[in-house]
């Protein structure tokens, strides 16, 4: 497995990461507890050491699976987690969106105690808060680095000034977006550019078009009403019957 600098931020990864979201959310068919432990120590036997999950996983559920797993071979492995939603600890309920200080805090508390470590390696803020300044946002983050809480900060899906004012008040690592070959929006509205210039790392999610570029989908297939695919656009069936064309070439 190759290893490569993520920007400049000193991070190492392998190129090829593992994202955790899967093992317990989204999707119609979860694993089991063992079976998601099982298959992360897998993947760190292949060489993978850059693990990602968020506290909306589950919620809650999927941090413990990855600080379970990768507890043994901590000190070998890049942990990635995120904040960005407000949610209730008792009932899990999601009431959407939040980047309020006190709410980053909290759910960094929560984190560090699921996943079983003393620092997050690589925190982003899950998705943009339009209500909350992301100076603040960045400053909060500033703030856990300093107390030894959190190793880098990361951001997901923001446009490219909020990026530039988030770098501004504290260095962004990584930036995670969509990026396959059915999504290829970064190449065009500027992140790209922008993560080049500033020295940050671009971490693509969902690079597999979220299953449907592995062969193991066609035009045919039909999602049931509790994987997430079936309320994304590009999976309804008339979508996925003009993409499939595209697929074929590959």
């Amino acid at each position: 497995m190759q290893i490569r600098a993520l920007g400049r931020s000193g991070l190492k990864v392998s190129a090829i990461g593992f994202g955790c979201m899967g093992i317990s959310f989204s999707y119609a068919t979860q694993l089991s507890k063992k079976d998601g432990v099982a298959l992360i120590r897998a993947a760190v036997e292949r060489g993978v050491t850059f693990f990602d999950t968020a506290e909306v996983y589950g919620p809650f559920t999927n941090e413990e699976v990855v600080g379970e797993a990768l507890r043994p071979v901590r000190a070998q492995v890049i942990i990635a987690t995120k904040f960005g939603f407000d949610i209730d600890p008792s009932t899990g309920q999601n009431r959407g969106v939040s980047s309020r200080p006190e709410r980053i805090r909290r759910a960094v508390e929560g984190s560090l105690k699921r996943l079983g470590v003393e620092t997050i390696d690589l925190l982003y803020q899950h998705r943009v808060d339009p209500n909350v300044p992301i100076e603040d946002v960045a400053g909060t983050v500033k703030a856990l680095i300093a107390e030894g809480k959190v190793g880098h900060f990361g951001m997901s899906e923001p446009g490219v000034q909020t990026l530039r004012r988030a770098h501004a008040v504290q260095a962004v690592a990584a930036l995670q977006n969509e990026y396959s070959l059915w999504w290829r929006e970064p190449e065009t509205n500027g992140i790209l550019e922008a993560c080049d210039e500033l020295g940050i790392g671009f971490v693509p999610y969902s690079p597999l078009g979220k299953g449907f570029l592995t062969g193991a989908m066609s035009k045919d297939t039909r999602l049931p009403e509790n994987d997430f695919r079936s309320s994304v656009p590009r999976f309804s069936p008339h979508a996925m019957a003009k993409n499939q064309a595209f697929v074929d070439l590959l």
